[in-house]
């Protein structure tokens, strides 16, 4: 009796395994589901839509955007990783966040283990912006006024825990002085925010481009080792007395335990996508270029990210009680 039990098992479990294979070797037989966890109309938005319809053509199915905005930035991810099946047909956009989060507060997803990580993609150009009519001219105007007036100036990111937040308060740990966060759900948040003068001034991605191009915002500063190419008039944090860096590299994953064959499938449609003209022009638009890791090195490069983030959430006294 328990030979045939046993047998019964280890035939249903072979079963199992070849309709995986099975599945894994048809893969997509439907439309593919891509959570961009910021509000629409972003640059993260716009940049992910632009993948996604450069991808899906080399993918041989619709990439569809679901937009789910929230915990800056971590709720579409973690959304995905308690409930979508690892098949390959949702995956979602992976800000630095989800691996800075769960140090600072209580997360119901470990970024070291819940996840499979496809594909890295780009990075972001931050900047810091006021209103055209601001009396801060420059970037150390602004730092200045904070210095001079502890706590009074705020400004706006899109969330706390987001790279906008953690490097203004490591700008304002070099620079001795305190200013006040306000956070938001995403960029169309921020760009209200400082337009209507509830904040001093907004750190944020390009979103706030054209409002800058249209005269409306005043660009500061940029956040790169280098000047921007839309904006090249507009000196570095470096250049502006502040030795720091920022970029927030970001990729694509997928909850844990993921097919290989279905990784490998997604992680070359995206990798081709990523080659097409107009994605490319599309990232060009937010001053913004591709940074490819294939599936093996993003894991990597994550694994050491989740560190790194540790130390720095530590030095800035964020970390959750």
């Amino acid at each position: 009796m328990f030979r045939r039990i046993a047998g019964t098992a280890l035939a249903a479990a072979a079963l199992a395994l070849i309709a995986g294979s099975a599945a894994a070797q048809s893969f997509p037989t439907k439309p593919v589901t891509l959570v961009v966890p910021w509000p629409a109309g972003g640059s993260t938005d716009v940049a992910m839509r632009a993948l996604a319809e450069a991808s899906q053509k080399h993918l041989g199915q619709q990439i569809v955007i679901d937009n789910k905005p929230g915990a800056s930035g971590t709720l579409g991810p973690a959304t995905m990783a308690a409930s979508a099946k690892p098949d390959g047909y949702t995956v979602a956009q992976m800000p630095i966040t989800v691996f800075r989060l769960p140090y600072m507060t209580k997360t119901a997803f470990d970024p070291t283990k819940d996840f499979t990580y496809i594909i890295h993609v780009t990075g972001y150009t931050f900047g810091v912006v006021v209103k055209a009519d601001s009396p801060h001219k420059t970037f150390k105007d602004l730092t200045e006024f904070a210095r001079k007036n502890p706590g009074k100036l705020t400004y706006g990111t899109p969330g706390a825990g987001t790279s906008l937040h953690i490097t203004m308060e490591q700008i304002a740990l070099k620079g001795g002085f305190t200013w006040t966060h306000v956070p938001f759900k995403g960029g169309a948040e921020t760009t209200a925010a400082v337009l209507g003068g509830h904040v001093d001034a907004v750190a944020d991605s390009t979103g706030w481009g054209p409002l800058v191009n249209a005269g409306q915002l005043r660009l500061l500063a940029t956040w790169g080792a280098n000047r921007t190419k839309n904006w090249p008039d507009v000196p570095t944090l470096r250049e502006s007395g502040i030795d720091m860096v920022s970029n927030s590299p970001f990729g694509i994953a997928g909850p844990k335990g993921m097919d290989p064959k279905v990784v490998q499938a997604l992680h070359d449609a995206f990798r081709k996508g990523m080659q097409e003209p107009a994605y490319i022009a599309t990232l060009a638009k937010y001053d913004m270029e591709n940074d490819y890791l294939d599936s093996a090195a993003y894991h990597k490069a994550a694994m050491a990210t989740i560190e790194s983030e540790k130390v720095i959430i530590n030095r800035l006294g964020l970390a959750q009680k």
